[in-house]
């Protein structure tokens, strides 16, 4: 298992050096990658992409949850009750840029080159970093949602 490991962190590392991508630490950090160890490809920035993709889809999906809860289970509303007109900002360019990610990211899927691969590897590396900062003032105003409801939930008298 270590070896599938190293032979990954090994490739990676290549294909780093080669194309100025992040790290292989800190592209796992943030996006998993080491699951791919069990897999053969001559294909690794593809296949790289497209568990990163996974993640933003994630947080994507979520992002639309939040901003159209029309369909959402009951616990988003709880949540919502948190999110000021700032966090909506907030959202919506949380929302736009993972949109834009999605978007591009079928050209990168139609029209397979490593360059391709590991520009647009880059590009979401350096969206993720805004995404994520503004993804916790949001969870922030989230938590603080679930928390108000919680209170309110244990102030109620039930019997």
């Amino acid at each position: 298992m270590a070896e599938k490991l190293d032979l990954l962190k090994k490739n990676y590392s290549e294909l780093a050096g080669k194309y100025q991508l992040p790290d292989y630490k800190t592209v796992n950090e943030e996006f998993d990658i080491e699951k791919l160890q069990e897999i053969e490809t001559e294909t690794l920035l593809r296949e790289i992409r497209k568990v990163i993709m996974d993640k933003v889809i994630s947080y994507l999906r979520f992002a639309e949850m939040l901003i159209n809860p029309c369909n959402a289970p009951m616990f988003f509303f709880a949540i919502l009750k948190g999110i000021d007109s700032n966090d909506k900002k907030l959202l919506d360019d949380i929302y736009t840029r993972l949109g834009r990610l999605e978007i591009k990211v079928i050209d990168v899927d139609n029209d397979y080159s490593e360059d391709g691969e590991a520009e647009f590897i880059r590009h979401v590396f350096e969206e993720w970093r805004e995404i994520k900062e503004n993804m916790k003032l949001v969870s922030k105003a989230l938590q603080s949602g679930w928390d108000k409801k919680r209170e309110k939930k244990d102030k109620s008298y039930l019997g």
